[in-house]
């Protein structure tokens, strides 16, 4: 569906901010004819608390910050997801929704206080220049980095399209700083950040970057070369999907469900008083059992494509509660080049769920970092036995949690409760980072950076002198022997800031070498190889695997309708 009418799904403040688009028109302050003057005395109310704080503070009133704050403050009595955005903002929300930013082209993170490059994009500035792996940024346009986060970095790195950028990177076995002069580019971000067989016809996407102007091209594109190498069952994972555009959502779902069928309805107080019900448009959907991953900070768009195919039993849901975001907004243009996102209307699964966690608490801080009770307790294995199916022809219901709605039936007789995410059908916990896995993983990469750079003795062939894309890594390429954990055990020992024991190794040992070889695959062959190389030991898909016969036997029930009222 290409609604002219664009709504944003957002879940804010996740990792990456999220946008939206759309106008609406004002929400009346009073009666009509009382309209005018309460606007004229809303707005010198504010201006005259502005100017007494602005002349008369002990201290230096920040004019511009205290209008973002209370603009926000107002905005977060309504509730958590109606946002303000100001100026440098905004011009994130605009790279958002083109699906691409202008930049260097290059992954970065922060490792122990400091900035470094993980991958280049193929073809971008950053590849053609010469940036490699465990690259430490240390000045970008003479400005030191020594204090910075990644984000500012990033931040530095990021610029209009054409403009020229001076980035000066530390590398191993230089003496000096190497210097870099790129001109920033349009740099893609898909919504689709990986997708490839997984062997047995399995395949899978990974589509957790949002929902934006592009994401239903992706995700047709990944599953036609997806059938076309032999496809004969899908996981679609929308694990940390913060969501996006609502008809991105509905055009994704419409790829899996019969055309007709309903995917979301949406209801408001002003245009959408009556629910608006949108219907798949697919003349041609994917019939392939399909199972989809989530976890809790899968939001918003994300949910209406899981709880759409959960509500009508074509899929099964594998993996953790979602984040439970019901809330539809719409973005206002603002003078001097900023914007403000206003929930305007909720939105309901086929069957009728509101997925929206509860707010009325009023704290921003616990409605995104809420934990459940038994977060804290030992995560479940991933042996078939702790599951909540027997059987597709038996599925028991998940089980309701506190502050839940009423319970809904849908198709095959499943009961599912609204008002706190969506609840797989097969819960499975995703592993805890202890401290000494935390550390384990930081080690890894400092040691990679040293084994990529040729710099551990007997260990020279894994030399990594630029990256090759495109290549499935093979487990003969970079394998991690006995010989490279030993050396890794040496290094540990020689850096003691880093806190890893030769016990910790030890105890960890599969831990420690999954991290090793996801880091030189990363340096070998791109970010999205060395992601695989997580996703192939990942537990929530190594369970989604075995679910995928269940959920065949499902949507074929569901078809036959044998288990429809």
């Amino acid at each position: 569906m290409k609604s002219k009418n664009r709504y944003w799904l957002l879940v804010a403040a996740l990792l990456i901010p999220i946008t939206f688009a759309g106008a609406h028109p004002a929400q009346r302050l009073g009666d009509r004819d009382d309209e005018s003057a309460s606007r004229q005395r809303i707005a010198s109310d504010f201006a005259k608390a502005i100017l007494v704080a602005k002349d008369n503070y002990a201290g230096t009133v920040d004019l511009n910050k205290a209008t973002k704050s209370s603009i926000l403050g107002m905005l977060h009595t309504l509730d958590p997801h109606s946002n303000y955005f100001d100026p440098k903002e905004w011009e994130k929300v605009q790279q958002d929704q083109r699906s691409r930013y202008s930049g260097i082209g290059s992954t970065i993170a922060q490792r122990n206080e400091k900035v470094f490059i993980m991958s280049p994009f193929d073809g971008t500035p950053a590849h053609r220049g010469g940036i490699r792996y465990g690259d430490q940024i240390v000045e970008i346009n003479g400005e030191s980095t020594e204090t910075w986060s990644s984000i500012q970095v990033s931040n530095k790195l990021i610029g209009p399209e054409g403009t020229s950028v001076t980035v000066k990177v530390m590398r191993l076995g230089s003496s000096t700083p190497v210097e870099f002069k790129f001109v920033r580019e349009a740099v893609r971000l898909d919504s689709v950040t990986n997708y490839y067989m997984a062997g047995n016809g399995v395949g899978y996407i990974n589509f957790d970057r949002g929902f934006n102007f592009t994401s239903y091209d992706e995700i047709r594109t990944a599953l036609a070369e997806l059938k076309s190498q032999g496809m004969s069952s899908l996981i679609l994972d929308l694990r940390g999907n913060p969501g996006g555009l609502l008809d991105q959502a509905i055009d994704v779902a419409s790829e899996f469900l019969p055309r007709g069928q309903v995917i979301v309805s949406v209801k408001g107080r002003t245009e959408y008083t009556e629910p608006n019900v949108y219907k798949s448009i697919g003349t041609d959907p994917a019939t392939v059992p399909l199972v989809i991953l989530i976890n809790r900070n899968t939001a918003s768009a994300s949910e209406i494509v899981a709880g759409a195919i959960q509500d009508h039993g074509r899929g099964l849901i594998v993996g953790e509660t979602s984040f439970g975001k019901g809330l539809v907004q719409r973005i206002f243009q603002l003078p001097f080049n900023t914007g403000l996102t206003l929930t305007t209307a909720r939105y309901y699964t086929p069957y009728g769920r509101s997925l929206q966690r509860d707010y009325s608490s009023g704290s921003l801080y616990d409605y995104y970092t809420r934990h459940d009770a038994t977060e804290t307790e030992a995560q479940p294995s991933a042996s078939p036995n702790n599951r909540n199916l027997e059987s597709p022809l038996a599925l028991a219901s998940p089980t309701p949690h506190p502050h839940t709605g009423p319970a809904v039936k849908t198709a095959a007789g499943r009961v599912f409760y609204g008002g706190g995410g969506i609840t797989p059908d097969i819960e499975v916990r995703e592993p805890i980072n202890t401290p000494a896995r935390l550390r384990i993983a930081e080690a890894a990469f400092h040691f990679t950076r040293q084994l990529a750079a040729g710099q551990v003795p007997g260990l020279e062939s894994y030399r990594v002198e630029k990256v090759q894309y495109g290549k499935n890594p093979k487990a003969t390429d970079f394998p991690i022997t006995d010989r490279v954990v030993e050396a890794f055990r040496e290094f540990a020992h020689s850096h003691p800031d880093f806190q890893v024991t030769a016990a910790q190794i030890e105890e960890e040992l599969e831990f420690a070498k999954l991290r090793l070889r996801q880091e030189i695959i990363t340096a070998a062959f791109s970010n999205d190889a060395g992601a695989r190389v997580l996703l192939d030991n990942d537990a929530q898909i190594l369970r989604a695997l075995e679910a995928l016969p269940d959920a065949k036997r499902l949507a074929e029930s569901v078809r036959s309708g044998a288990f429809l009222g």
